[in-house]
């Protein structure tokens, strides 16, 4: 949970049958959610799967391009690898690289020069277009959060999730827990002696910052000023002092072990949702193996 609470504390269908049907089960007892590697093979399958419905329908698709394990990691609130930071900073290069993908998608262009009608076609062999179904799920805080369902987005995701609206509605309620618990982790003892330790350590090497998310957030109105190498460079340097006082400090296995005692707090509540959504993930990952390769 660690990197998926990253931003607030301390990180981190059309044809086959249906995936309920899988006879590979996952016992709910110690399940663990997935690793970033992990989560990009089931996100690869997805894609894949995409790919060969949209194929069938008649149109082109071309798969996400994929990152490398490397760039691909996800940082977290805390990031300690001093190693990945010395080489790539807080990732800015990497963030830039993936912009770039986003705007020459080949999908968008291949949409894009599409006839009206078969523009039409697509979208709705895509996402089932403006009159596919509706899921909905309750969120801790009493906000209801809703998704159009429909098409090869759908049926990838039943492919490998099985029963899309359980999923839906125990992932959406994981995901939004953290606003539950993440002022009980700033607040905590433990947490904020090992945040302080960083602090000290940190103006020690002349970077005066009260946390992580100020150093980074330094490091980003930096990169997007410029570019340059002096300001990569610059980034890389304050990277390295911020991961080397968070190993001194602990500030990563402290984080983790407090938001997983906050967490607990919360089982009683909403414990079956937690270990929903990360049962269908173990289960999904399961079929995304058969379905891709790992990224190397």
């Amino acid at each position: 949970m660690l990197a998926v609470a990253a931003a607030a504390v301390v990180a981190t269908g059309c044809s086959g049958t249906a995936a309920s049907q899988d006879a590979t089960r996952v016992p709910v007892g110690a399940l663990q959610p997935l690793t970033d590697t992990e989560q990009l093979r089931v996100a690869d399958a997805e894609q894949r799967l995409i790919k060969q419905c949209l194929n069938r329908h008649g149109f082109t698709y071309w798969e996400a391009e994929r990152l490398s394990l490397e760039e691909s990691r996800t940082l977290g609130y805390v990031a300690d690898d001093v190693a990945w930071a010395r080489k790539h900073g807080y990732g800015s290069r990497i963030a830039a690289k993936e912009d770039r993908a986003r705007l020459n998608n080949p999908n968008l262009v291949y949409r894009k020069g599409l006839s009206e009608e078969r523009r039409k076609a697509y979208d709705e062999a895509m996402d089932g277009g403006i009159d596919a179904q509706v899921i909905t799920a309750e969120v801790p805080g009493g906000r209801t959060v809703n998704r159009q369902m429909g098409g090869c987005v759908a049926e990838a995701e039943k492919k490998l999730y099985g029963d899309t609206r359980a999923w839906f509605r125990a992932d959406k309620i994981s995901m939004n827990l953290q606003q539950l618990y993440v002022s009980d982790v700033m607040r905590d003892k433990q947490f904020t002696t090992a945040l302080n330790a960083w602090s000290r350590c940190m103006r020690r090497v002349g970077h005066p910052y009260g946390n992580p998310g100020e150093a980074r957030q330094a490091a980003k109105g930096q990169s997007v000023n410029s570019a340059s190498a002096k300001t990569f460079a610059a980034e890389r340097r304050l990277a390295v002092a911020d991961a080397t006082c968070a190993r001194d400090a602990s500030l990563r296995s402290i984080g983790t072990n407090r938001e997983t005692h906050y967490l607990n707090k919360l089982r009683d509540k909403y414990g079956e949702a937690i270990d929903t959504s990360r049962r269908i993930q173990r289960e999904a990952l399961t079929r995304a193996q058969r379905i891709v390769g790992p990224r190397a």
